[in-house]
């Protein structure tokens, strides 16, 4: 499909499409272990609040390098089975590395919105910060929603409103000391906070054929240094997430000062626990309406 046929919200899934098949996929790959220790305080959590039954099926939206499909092809067990559903083939190709030992694993390479899901018998849909980005989630978690059977839950993490996380916040105001501020997204607009607004969630939801959600707040310490020094803090922080955007096409003299103020805005963190900062994350549970 050509872009001048596309919707917005194709266009969108398109442009994801690129980027998780290119440069951030690249990255994730590179970094999936620090990543994974960063993201480690969430996983725990969810995977205790979504609660995943011996001998169920699950699947595990936008499973990435597979951290979390991991943990749930453990939960389930032998006679379960969980699927990752992914839309960056690097991501998938090493979670499927990860997932050799597990036969009750499998992966999917596609975008949630059009992927064939239809009676997979799933008793429950579990995501960690991979609902947030689709191009129209009603569209999305509706077709989800196709593959559950009747009382299916879904339980997913997504961020809270970016002043409750200071982890992203504070290097992000550390690079607005060079660069442009980012321009302020529409409350409709997918992103890393696309989801903190509780009513638009419910609206979300309830489209897509949910009952109404409960949300339980769930605070954090992240370790931006994943374990090591500040200066892994530093690198982490500036090649991801509001940061990396805002640094995106600055000039190496605007780049170098940038890091240069993370650098002395994430000092006073550092200890040898790591470089932690609060994070705020939503834990959403809904299930399917009949």
């Amino acid at each position: 499909m050509k872009r001048s046929t596309m919707t917005p919200a194709q266009t969108f899934n398109e442009d994801q499409r690129i980027r998780w098949n290119g440069t951030d996929g690249e990255y994730w790959t590179s970094n999936q272990d620090r990543l994974d220790r960063t993201l480690a305080p969430v996983s725990g959590p969810l995977l205790a609040f979504a609660q995943p039954r011996a001998g169920s099926i699950v699947i595990d939206v936008g499973c990435g390098c597979g951290a979390t499909t991991i943990e749930l092809a453990r939960a389930v067990g032998p006679s379960g089975r969980v699927v990752g559903i992914d839309l960056s083939e690097p991501m998938l190709a090493v979670a499927m590395e990860r997932l050799r030992m597990f036969a009750n694993a499998t992966c999917l390479l596609g975008d949630a919105a059009e992927l064939p899901l239809r009676d997979l018998g799933a008793e429950l849909i579990v995501s960690r910060f991979g609902v947030m980005f689709f191009g129209d989630p009603v569209t999305a978690i509706s077709n989800l929603r196709t593959s559950l059977v009747a009382r299916g839950r879904m339980r997913f993490a997504c961020w809270r409103p970016i002043n409750e996380n200071p982890w992203l916040q504070i290097p992000l105001h550390a690079v607005y000391e060079h660069s442009p501020r980012l321009p302020k997204p529409d409350p409709e607009e997918p992103g890393p906070f696309a989801f903190a607004d509780t009513a638009r969630v419910t609206r979300i939801l309830a489209a897509a054929g949910f009952t109404a959600p409960s949300f339980t707040p769930l605070d954090i310490q992240m370790d931006l240094a994943a374990g090591g020094t500040l200066e892994d803090a530093v690198f982490q922080s500036s090649a991801m997430g509001p940061a990396k955007r805002a640094l995106a096409d600055q000039p190496d003299d605007i780049r170098a000062a940038a890091i240069e103020s993370i650098r002395h805005a994430l000092t006073p963190y550092a200890s040898a626990a790591g470089v932690n900062l609060p994070g705020a994350v939503w834990l959403v549970a809904a299930d399917k309406a009949s």
